[in-house]
């Protein structure tokens, strides 16, 4: 992806952002456009970057270890999301290496995050992730268990801030964002992170501070 693409791409997603945001009458600042960077190339990566994008996603701890490193020495400033589910031994690596975890689901990685936080210092900012509409195959704690998960980690005092989604694929997104954002309210959690490439201007009506877009700023992604 060349930089002219890249930046091409960029604008229509931060246009469609800020367009959602009027439609809903919020500002388009108050929304977080993470880069969902799996599997893709350091080179597109980089073209992203010179595009001025600076929020950056991976779904995998290893990958995010073989990838990022120089990619932030040289670019200080960038902010680094883990999106995807997290093994509890991959905890100390995560909060090492993350600004942000998005995949907080049970009480055993509540420990195991406790404990790296602990070890390390550092207290990467944490979303809870919902199975919002209760799918088997799916990571996130389940709706009803969320007051137990949500006293647990505020009982290890883990800096939890929002609650984060993936609805189910191929059916109407925004009810599924409607009723994340009221779990969210009901547990006095300001931030949400919730669409896709395919949904986002809609998460962003419906009160999305953190949308994570792919293939809408990278094109298809590439297999591995």
């Amino acid at each position: 992806m060349t930089k002219d693409e890249a930046a091409r791409r960029l604008d229509d997603v931060r246009g469609r952002i800020a367009g959602a945001a009027r439609t809903a009458g919020r500002k388009a600042d108050d929304v977080a456009l993470i880069a969902i960077s799996k599997t893709q190339p350091a080179g597109a990566v980089a073209a992203l970057i010179a595009a001025g994008q600076r929020l950056f996603g991976e779904n995998r701890v290893q990958e995010a270890q073989d990838k990022w490193p120089a990619l932030r020495e040289a670019h200080p400033d960038i902010g680094l999301h883990l999106v995807g589910q997290l093994q509890s031994n991959k905890a100390d690596a995560a909060v090492r290496l993350f600004d942000a975890i998005h995949s907080l689901d049970r009480p055993s990685l509540v420990t195991a995050l406790a404990r790296a936080m602990d070890a390390t210092g550092r207290r990467p900012q944490l979303f809870i992730q919902v199975n919002i509409g209760a799918e088997p195959q799916k990571g996130g704690c389940a709706i009803a268990g969320l007051p137990a998960l949500l006293a647990d980690a505020r009982g290890a005092d883990l800096p939890v801030a929002g609650l984060m989604c993936v609805p189910p694929a191929g059916v109407e997104a925004a009810p599924y964002f409607a009723l994340l954002g009221k779990l969210a309210r009901d547990h006095g959690l300001p931030l949400l992170s919730m669409g896709m490439s395919d949904d986002y201007p809609t998460a962003v009506t419906l009160g999305a501070t953190h949308v994570r877009v792919g293939s809408a700023l990278f094109g298809a992604r590439q297999q591995g």
